[in-house]
């Protein structure tokens, strides 16, 4: 019989094995086109920092500001001694940007979905009467968790079907109290958007509630206000999920909608409730930074056009790319050894850009994820897509 950590020490030796094993790099500069990486400098196609404002100056000048005056954190819950000023200003100017009566800033885009969900549907205690979730057979991690945290009946609608989530709300729906659809805007694997008109077209037909989570859309599609105000869905959804991780460069989450319903989940939220408010340095950089994209819609434009560029140029040497529609472009290869050689390959060169496998995405499609951001330069793109073929070339991919 073996000791208590068997079980870790075999499953690490398995995934080795099996090249499901994560070896994590060290960034050594700030976010950028080029970056520091394992202390080598190289094009960089691996962070979410779409508009390029994680290492912006007037961001930075903001974080240092608030630091200044008002601390490094906040040394408390919200709903106790937390809430700063800050922080209700965020709110406004998030709501504001969103087109939503209100907004609830949380820690990060994560908490934000385990921070919705559960108050929205679940299960009575005392009756034992249960909700039922719809959710999208390619939702993210944190939609997952969060849905398992509710204790609501969780069930999956085919990846981005309208008619498969109506046959399983007609299916479903007459035995449960009450219903939510949710939905990423835009799947962070993929790089696919989701017909939320259809779906809301659905949900709104059989009065369910309905909840998009945004975090690869939001400053991406929309002029940058998100999926949302791209399908001319604004102040129609009942809640959006956002993340202020990716295009606006920072750290936080935020959970906007109609005021009654933001005001219910801050009041139940288990993240509003029992973990620290997020600090004044990303309050305030959160803030500079939703103005700073309003002021700015040219650096959407710039994403789009690099990210068009790139698409097209990988499609030339005959790589598949998926069903992308926007800057994640996956450079889809199947076997998760090929994906990983291709991806050190590429480092070797002097491109960033991380192999995805199993269980990040399904057995048997391992990609290379590219993250196109609007910091690339024209030569960037080349030079990337100059590597991209001699490390296909290299290893028989075309």
């Amino acid at each position: 019989m073996g000791d208590r950590l068997d079980f870790i020490r075999q499953e690490l030796q398995a995934s080795k094995a099996e090249k499901r094993y994560i070896n994590i790099r060290t960034m050594d500069s700030a976010p950028g086109g080029w970056m520091v990486v394992d202390g080598k400098k190289v094009l960089n196609f691996c962070t979410n920092n779409y508009l390029g404002l994680a290492n912006h100056p007037v961001l930075k000048e903001a974080a240092i500001k608030a630091t200044q005056e008002w601390g490094a954190g906040p040394a408390a819950v919200r709903t106790i001694a937390g809430t700063q000023r800050l922080h209700v200003e965020c709110e406004k100017r998030l709501a504001a940007f969103k087109h939503v009566e209100a907004a609830l800033l949380v820690q990060s885009g994560f908490c934000a979905n385990q921070a919705a969900i559960p108050p929205l549907v679940g299960q009575d205690k005392a009756t034992g009467a249960q909700d039922v979730i719809f959710s999208d057979r390619l939702n993210h991690a944190s939609i997952i968790d969060g849905a398992r945290l509710s204790g609501a009946r969780i069930v999956v609608y085919e990846h981005c079907d309208p008619a498969d989530l109506e046959a399983k709300i007609q299916e479903n729906l007459p035995r449960f109290r009450r219903g939510l659809m949710v939905t990423d805007g835009v799947f962070s694997m993929d790089g696919d958007v989701a017909p939320l008109d259809k779906l809301y077209e659905v949900a709104a037909k059989y009065d369910v509630l309905t909840m998009v989570d945004d975090a690869h859309g939001e400053g991406v599609l929309g002029q940058g206000r998100g999926i949302v105000a791209h399908f001319g869905l604004e102040g129609r959804f009942d809640v959006e999920i956002g993340t202020l991780s990716k295009a606006f460069g920072v750290m936080g989450g935020v959970i906007a909608g109609n005021s009654m319903i933001v005001d219910y989940i801050r009041q139940k939220a288990r993240p509003n409730l029992f973990s620290s408010a997020l600090t004044p340095a990303d309050t305030a950089a959160c803030m500079a930074a939703t103005a700073y994209v309003e002021a700015h819609p040219e650096l959407v434009d710039k994403l789009w056009e690099n990210a068009e560029y790139f698409k097209a140029g990988i499609k030339r040497l005959g790589i598949d790319t998926g069903r992308t529609q926007t800057p994640i472009v996956p450079v889809m290869l199947g076997d998760v050894k090929l994906a990983k050689d291709f991806s050190a390959r590429l480092f070797e060169y002097g491109v960033f850009a991380m192999a995805l496998g199993f269980p990040t995405v399904p057995q048997g499609q391992a990609r290379i994820r590219v993250m196109n951001t609007a910091a690339h330069t024209r030569q960037d793109l080349d030079q990337g897509l100059d590597i991209f073929e001699r490390v296909a070339r290299e290893l028989e991919v075309i």
